[in-house]
């Protein structure tokens, strides 16, 4: 109940540093806007990444598979954008699927090699695949969004999608620590343990590709939402590498990294004064730096921190 509380808390004090800094300035609500899908698509990597030790690198099609399911929900057939969430979810997972089935008997460099294809070809295929994807200008004019007849002005939004955010890292951190997550971390360490206590690795990988597949999905439905179009260069393979490295920067211990490194590569890479166009490079010397100083990302190095502080007070105590 304690550690509940003392997450809730720093999740609070975060998410009120967020809007603190981000004000009424346009330009950094849309970084946060960023950040929150960035943060979607790095949540959705942790599932099967961190928690399976599966490098799948198809995620900027299932981002896009759920930036294209609302704005053709929304354009091409009338109805309600929220259904663009949900069946966008629903294909990208049914997608994974496939795609996992096709390639479980690959891993390590071949299946990112595979995966990494199959991201590029999907790309492809909406530029100069079916008409009804719009080509290479994309699908604009989606609806603004409404909630019950109100339509929230776009402080409001951000508000809603760091929210949504949140909820979906608690989701992820207590499926981490559920009896499915210690199984799928279990067989990652060790697939022939886990055959041996009945667990089948395989499917236990899928369905994390699935659940991953889903969450990014939700990642481009709201990218689209925030910009009201999409365009198939949206969502390139440059996205899929910033995820990998964002559950790094913030820290692999937690579901909690994968925002707090998207937070970090957007304000690096976007909004670092002086260093306009060359974010890129900074972000890569900032990488190298915590890989060397602290491995566990900047939450495992505030653990440390708090850690070593409360020794040192209770040593203080105990004089």
């Amino acid at each position: 109940m304690l550690a509940v509380s003392r997450e809730a808390l720093i999740t609070v004090a975060v998410v009120a540093a967020v809007l603190l800094w981000m004000g009424p300035s346009l330009y950094r609500q849309d970084l946060v806007f960023l950040a929150a899908t960035y943060s979607l698509i790095a949540l959705g990597m942790y599932v099967p990444f961190v928690l399976a030790g599966s490098l799948s690198m198809a995620y900027s099609a299932y981002a896009a598979i759920g930036a294209y399911a609302v704005a053709l929900i929304s354009v091409r057939t009338g109805l309600s954008m929220w259904w663009g969430w949900i069946l966008g979810a629903l294909a990208a997972a049914a997608v994974a699927v496939l795609l996992s089935l096709a390639t479980q008997k690959l891993s390590g460099f071949y299946l990112a090699a595979v995966t990494l294809l199959f991201g590029i070809a999907f790309e492809h295929w909406l530029i100069d695949g079916p008409s009804f994807t719009g080509g290479s200008a994309g699908i604009s004019g989606v609806e603004t969004v409404t909630m019950f007849g109100w339509e929230p002005p776009r402080y409001a939004l951000v508000v809603f999608a760091i929210l949504f955010v949140c909820l979906i890292a608690v989701t992820v951190d207590r499926l981490r620590k559920s009896v499915w997550g210690l199984m799928l971390q279990a067989a990652r360490d060790n697939r022939n343990v886990a055959r041996s206590s009945g667990v089948n690795p395989a499917h236990l990988t899928v369905v994390a590709l699935a659940i991953g597949a889903a969450i990014a999905s939700t990642g481009g439905s709201l990218f689209t939402v925030s910009v009201q179009a999409v365009t198939p260069e949206t969502f390139t393979l440059s996205i899929v590498f910033l995820a990998i490295f964002m559950p790094i920067i913030g820290g692999r211990s937690s579901a909690w990294g994968a925002p707090l490194g998207a937070l970090i590569v957007v304000i690096v890479t976007l909004n670092m004064p002086g260093y306009q166009g060359s974010g890129e490079l900074l972000l890569a010397g900032a990488v190298l730096v915590i890989l060397i100083v602290a491995p566990g990302g900047v939450i495992g190095w505030s653990q440390n921190v708090l850690g070593r502080m409360n020794r040192l007070y209770k040593e203080r105590g105990n004089r």
